[in-house]
């Protein structure tokens, strides 16, 4: 049976978000059309504010209202500022933030690396962070990339770019499955992984 092409529309971009195969967002694209209109409206209007309003912070690259001089993160004073947790994705640090622990400063790199997808360093905001350790007074970085093969590539190259600073690197530890990702992970092992985390040798 052929849709009519509006509702085929909807049904073919909500296909492409992550996680949403071809039976979901035909059930979801139905949904929209037997709601009230209203709803579709308030959802059209947040979709559309969401690209107008917000931008990437342009210190520590978080996601942050248009306008604003950076993050509300990045402007606490009271935050410890040696501190630098380096993340994937924007939801990490909205992850680490829920479990409370930690009172530093992040970094989010917009990614890993993945030769397979074509991610190489250019184009991470790595070449950000290494120049964040040397113009901050940073004493510490902590890499809090994902335990999957491309968020532990991705920690091993920044280490390797950060050697010739004289600062501990440290990775999260025990606590986070191999594979997971930090935005899927309870506060409590988000604790645990940020309170056990070991230094990272520069040899090899």
């Amino acid at each position: 049976m052929t849709l009519p092409k509006p509702l085929q529309d909807v049904v073919n971009a909500l296909s492409r978000l992550p996680g949403i195969g071809p039976k979901t967002a035909s059930r979801l694209a139905f949904y929209l059309w037997r709601a009230p209109e209203e709803l579709s409206v308030e959802l059209a209007n947040a979709l559309l504010a969401l690209k107008s309003t917000t931008t990437t912070c342009p210190r520590c690259y978080h996601i942050m209202a248009v306008g604003q001089e950076a993050c509300a993160i990045c402007l606490d004073m009271g935050r410890q500022r040696e501190l630098l947790c380096v993340v994937e994705e924007p939801l990490d640090v909205i992850a680490i933030e829920r479990a409370g622990a930690y009172r530093g400063l992040y970094h989010v790199l917009q990614g890993v690396l993945s030769p397979i997808e074509g991610v190489s360093p250019q184009d991470l905001r790595i070449a950000e962070l290494v120049r964040r350790v040397e113009t901050e007074a940073i004493q510490e970085v902590i890499l809090a990339t994902n335990p999957s093969m491309e968020g532990e590539a991705t920690a091993m190259y920044i280490k390797q770019r950060l050697q010739p600073f004289a600062i501990k690197v440290t990775r999260l530890a025990r606590g986070l499955p191999v594979g997971g990702d930090l935005e899927y992970a309870d506060p409590n092992t988000l604790l645990r992984a940020l309170m056990g985390r070991q230094e990272m040798g520069w040899e090899g």
